[in-house]
């Protein structure tokens, strides 16, 4: 099988969590302790010589307060005074040499007992028989040393000659590398600390990421992100101090649309989030009703480790599945009028083949001019007057019920409606006029020859629509009441129909209104716009 990219990429290999993480920090360790290694290298040399220098002074300044060395520096050099005394001093403190100089720079010690009463060598020891502390580096006779220098005062304050004591310059490296080799351990417990800090992060990362590699976080995360965005619904998650952390595109285009671009009748959504956190409980199914469109959300809570960490809402537009569903019905209605027509026309053609077979023309022939006058007065006109086969088929169906009740449903004469509606005042109108129909035929009961009269007008981008009817009407109390949610005469789990109405009606930006004499008629009265876009009223 030959390599797809897609195959290539799949297969790519991907360095691991804690690879990565070892290797970062491994690097960083590495960097600052080299770093810190190279200044210390350095320092340690200067502060080790310092040291060194600084010992070799003491040395030389307490011999110089010793009254043996004062009072033996006014007689010979050989007197053999003040040689056991530097002897002591340099065996002691590991000195290369320990020397003691008159004003005219004679020895009166040294390490080689036979240049006693010889000239000191190096004119570093100047400044000293001019009374000043001297450090140097220099060669006598012995080998290369550090050396320092010190005046030595009789009791009079008076100098009387010079001390000066040496430091082999291979002990003072010896004794700088010793102190170096302290930096390797500090380099090495520094490197242990930091690979025990290196795996104790990697263990908290991976339990934090639950064993997910970065990989496999960015590809849920993009996954994710597609499947947030490819959804229908709308989705809003705030975090657990009512904060929002997502939104998706869905739910911002429906807040949108429904709420004409403002966000503040969306706050319901909100206040649902933040009460699912205040209790920590689900709300399943509920409607919410922004902007004259009916939402149906969920809202649960979100939980990690038995701890609220959020609230997330789900929803979707209610208003555009009852749409597709009474457009649906209108034309189920539409197809069951017209099966109804069916079977009563082949009933009549059965009776005209009768009428043929017993040759009685003349019945034939005003048979069928009744039936055709019949037709063209039922079906004929109204379909000349409402031009939308969805409002026809309705309007059929319901003229259909209305005589199935016993009550008689007319078409205004005046009317006419072109078939210009778009879907959604399409499927207004037809929840205008299904509540309405069925709100009077509710009203005219079971008793017969009530008259419910339809007038549809199209005008100038508008459709007026009127239903009447003979009914008892409604009480003047209750006119102001009808379109709340909820209120109803007919029992509990009613009162949505007209409440439906007004908030559909008005979210094209239509009006409804109502005028009612009890025990005459009840006539309602919709203005829509008809254009296949929205007007604003």
């Amino acid at each position: 099988m030959r390599d797809t990219p897609q195959g290539n990429l799949t297969r790519k290999k991907h360095m691991k969590l804690s690879t990565l993480v070892t290797l970062m920090i491994g690097a960083v360790v590495s960097f600052v302790l080299l770093s810190v290694h190279l200044l210390y290298f350095v320092q340690i040399g200067n502060a080790t010589q310092h040291q060194l220098e600084d010992k070799a002074m003491a040395v030389a300044r307490t011999l110089a307060d010793v009254p043996a060395i004062q009072q033996a520096l006014s007689g010979p050099p050989d007197a053999g005074i003040i040689q056991p005394i530097a002897r002591a001093a340099q065996q002691h403190n590991n000195l290369l040499f320990v020397v003691v100089t008159n004003m005219q720079g004679i020895r009166y010690s040294h390490l080689n007992p036979a240049l006693i009463g010889h000239h000191f060598i190096g004119d570093d020891i100047n400044p000293a028989l001019q009374g000043k502390e001297n450090v140097s580096v220099n060669r006598g006779s012995l080998a290369e040393a550090l050396r320092v220098f010190t005046p030595v005062y009789n009791a009079q304050q008076r100098q009387i000659g010079v001390v000066s004591i040496g430091i082999s310059l291979e002990a003072v490296s010896d004794q700088i590398n010793q102190s170096r080799w302290s930096i390797l351990w500090t380099i090495l417990i520094g490197v242990l600390a930091g690979a025990l800090g290196t795996l104790a992060l990697v263990k908290t990362l991976k339990r934090i990421l639950f064993g997910l590699e970065p990989w496999e976080i960015s590809s849920l995360f993009e996954q994710r992100q597609a499947i947030l965005h490819s959804v229908k619904e709308g989705v809003i998650a705030v975090d657990a101090h009512a904060e929002v952390s997502l939104i998706n595109e869905a739910a911002q285009k429906l807040l949108t649309e429904k709420t004409s671009g403002s966000m503040d009748e969306a706050s319901v959504i909100h206040a649902q989030l933040q009460e699912t956190l205040r209790s920590g409980r689900a709300r399943r199914d509920e409607e919410l009703n922004i902007n004259g469109h009916l939402l149906l959300s969920n809202t649960v809570p979100v939980y990690s480790q038995q701890r609220l960490i959020g609230a997330v809402c789900t929803f979707r537009d209610k208003t555009e599945i009852a749409q597709l569903l009474q457009r649906l019905s209108g034309m189920v209605n539409y197809v069951d009028a017209l099966r109804e027509r069916s079977h009563e026309f082949m009933n009549k053609l059965h009776v005209i083949l009768g009428l043929l077979h017993m040759k009685n023309y003349a019945q034939v022939e005003a048979y069928i001019l009744k039936t055709a006058n019949n037709y063209q007065t039922e079906i004929g006109s109204l379909l000349d007057k409402i031009k939308s086969p969805v409002i026809a088929g309705f309007l059929l169906s319901k003229i259909n019920r209305a005589s199935d009740s016993g009550h008689r449903l007319t078409l205004s004469d005046a009317s006419f409606l072109p078939d210009i509606g778009n879907e959604q005042q399409i499927a207004v109108l037809i929840t205008v006029l299904g509540n309405l129909i069925e709100n009077a035929l509710d009203a005219l009961g079971s008793e017969n020859n009530g008259d419910i009269h339809v007038m549809l007008h199209y005008q100038n981008g508008w459709l007026a629509c009127e239903v009447s009817d003979d009914g008892p009407g409604i009480p003047t109390e209750q006119l102001d009441a009808i379109f709340d949610k909820g209120f109803s005469t007919k029992g509990e789990d009613r009162g949505v129909g007209l409440y439906l109405l007004k908030q559909q009606t008005e979210s094209l930006g239509g009006s409804v209104s109502v005028e009612s004499e009890p025990g005459v008629f009840t006539q309602f009265f919709v203005q829509l716009p008809w254009d296949g876009g929205n007007k604003t009223a």
